[in-house]
């Protein structure tokens, strides 16, 4: 029987996050999510959805002219069939981006794949929820594929940026990958983000999401 993912929708556009932020980019957003942060802006992906094949997943990619691939959710890393729609898509040359919230532990995903993992903030709402092994994964990943994970900590108080800050060097995580500060507005506005980082020195990556600010009244498919 075909490996069957669960899918809340398939889209090309421009990547609004991470270090690949402005590049045109193919969303595969797969349904259900394990957490409720309170700041969710894809609440859509928690129910609904359709299963799809991986061969089907594949050959809807390869309609469009791009070679990054993001699969995100929800939480993608929910749905067993996931590494290897994650191996499909390198096996036909696809740059690909996994974006998780963290909570799942990445050691079944390919090494090829650049795992971007959410760090969650106190603040949000889903305190506590980073799985303890991912930190050694990462390490481990980055040992053996330079490049292959990043860190987000979207923030929505001082108080989650100060805790982003502690965990950061609490895990000696400054120089080894790309970290990146996200705001949630308007708790948080992207000029304090500019300021706290300039003030603290951080090597650290202020990310706004871009998307947001070229479709403001678009909230799926983009």
């Amino acid at each position: 029987m075909p490996a069957n993912i669960k899918i809340s929708e398939i889209f090309y556009s421009i990547q609004g996050e991470s270090s690949y932020a402005g590049l045109p980019c193919i969303f595969i957003r797969l349904s259900g999510c394990n957490l409720r942060c309170n700041y969710c802006d894809a609440a859509y992906t928690w129910e609904e959805g359709d299963p799809w094949s991986i061969d089907s997943i594949l050959a809807k990619v390869n309609s469009y002219p791009c070679d990054l691939v993001e699969v995100t959710g929800g939480e993608p890393l929910l749905q067993k069939n996931c590494p290897e729609l994650l191996a499909g898509l390198s096996t036909q040359g696809k740059k690909t981006l996994l974006e998780t919230n963290g909570s799942i532990a990445i050691n079944a995903i390919p090494d090829e794949t650049i795992a971007i993992l959410d760090v969650k903030c106190p603040d949000s709402g889903s305190k506590d929820s980073f799985h303890p092994d991912n930190l050694l994964l990462i390490r481990n990943r980055l040992a053996a594929t330079p490049g292959s994970a990043e860190l987000k900590f979207v923030l929505s108080t001082q108080d989650d940026y100060i805790w982003a800050k502690n965990f950061i060097s609490q895990h000696q995580l400054v120089g080894l990958l790309p970290i990146l500060f996200s705001p949630v507005q308007p708790g948080v506005t992207a000029q304090d983000l500019a300021d706290w980082i300039l003030k603290d020195g951080l090597d650290v990556r202020l990310q706004i999401q871009l998307h947001t600010i070229l479709w403001p009244t678009i909230s799926r498919g983009v």
